[in-house]
């Protein structure tokens, strides 16, 4: 998809609330099958899932007895179809409770499925949904991305761990960064290619002939973040090069270098290093250090090395603007 084109999709999503970009089973399977053994024993929370599309339902209830599960609670919000269990649509919200297999075919029957109504319209934030929330140990899902802010925070508020879809852009939003900076939030492996397909009806798909797919959008910069223990969060980031000022030059008004690469890192340079936010999706907690990033992305995030006689919070080399940056130094120099 052309970075316009996908711009303009994300913008009329969060203008006209209607982001509930579903995700395919494969992409769900392909992350999630680093995580199973977090599962045991679990209560998994889907909360922004109507069951006909939720693709996170199937995955879970298809391997409730494979991962051991405890119970899968599913929200729906109000006024969608009923039709994986009956003919009527229905105008009231319901929530799925399902405990595993009854009658040892190892598939989740309707009649093996509870189906109960609530009161309020669904909403992950209604008293009713945030009940059920207490309820559990993991969430996963694929929030609303107009509401990501707002859908990190109650689990943060709430103590729980998930693994749930956003787009990468969150990393540096002023409610998000800070809990990436303390470790408290960090991202997943992440979709192929950095792309994924959603089923959604409101925006025309832009991708070209070779990503599209018949009543999908591709969504690039997509990712996943979690606050589970992964091992690729503990994978040294092979490093090859050395520093030298030519190739490193230093802001005109940050106290740090330009790494425009996350490969290029320098192996031997102790100071502070501005990189670009895909570095992310490398971070290592023991390998190096994250310190800020550029004021742009919010007041005082630079953690002090922001030059603020410049006036400018972008970060400059001789007078010229450069994207956005993340801070870090090595931990081991």
């Amino acid at each position: 998809m052309a970075e316009t084109a996908q711009n303009k999709n994300l913008q009329e999503a969060k203008k006209n609330k209607k982001d509930e970009f579903y995700t395919q089973l494969s992409d769900i399977e392909r992350e999630l099958k680093y995580y199973k053994h977090h599962f045991k024993d679990k209560v998994v929370y889907c909360n922004c899932d109507d069951p006909r599309v939720s693709n996170f339902f199937h995955y879970f209830s298809y391997n409730f007895e494979k991962l051991g599960l405890k119970k899968l609670i599913t929200t729906c919000y109000k006024n969608q179809s009923m039709d994986l269990f009956s003919q009527n649509d229905s105008e009231q919200a319901i929530y799925l409770e399902y405990t595993g297999d009854k009658n040892g075919n190892f598939v989740p029957d309707p009649n093996e499925i509870g189906i109960k109504h609530l009161k309020s319209d669904g909403d992950f934030r209604s008293k009713e949904s945030i009940s059920l929330l207490t309820q559990a140990d993991i969430v996963v899902t694929n929030p609303p991305f107009s509401l990501f802010r707002e859908y990190v925070a109650q689990l943060i508020e709430h103590d729980k761990k998930f693994v749930i879809v956003g787009h990468q852009n969150a990393i540096t939003y002023k409610e998000i960064f800070p809990l990436i900076k303390e470790n408290k939030l960090w991202l997943g492996y992440g979709f192929k290619g950095g792309a994924g397909h959603f089923i959604n009806e409101h925006y025309e798909d832009y991708a070209t002939a070779t990503d599209r797919k018949e009543g999908m959008i591709r969504v690039s910069g997509v990712h996943w973040f979690t606050n589970l223990d992964l091992n690729k969060r503990h994978e040294d980031l092979i490093l090859y090069k050395t520093y030298n000022k030519k190739e490193y030059p230093k802001y005109d008004n940050y106290d740090a270098i330009e790494v425009s690469k996350t490969k290029d890192i320098p192996m031997d340079y102790a100071g502070v290093m501005g990189v670009p936010i895909t570095f992310m999706d490398k971070y290592n907690p023991d390998q190096f250090e994250i310190i800020g990033a550029t004021e742009s992305e919010g007041k005082g995030f630079s953690n002090g090395l922001w030059d603020g006689k410049s006036k400018v919070a972008q970060p400059l080399i001789n007078q010229n603007r450069v994207y956005k940056r993340i801070f870090i130094k090595h931990k081991k120099l």
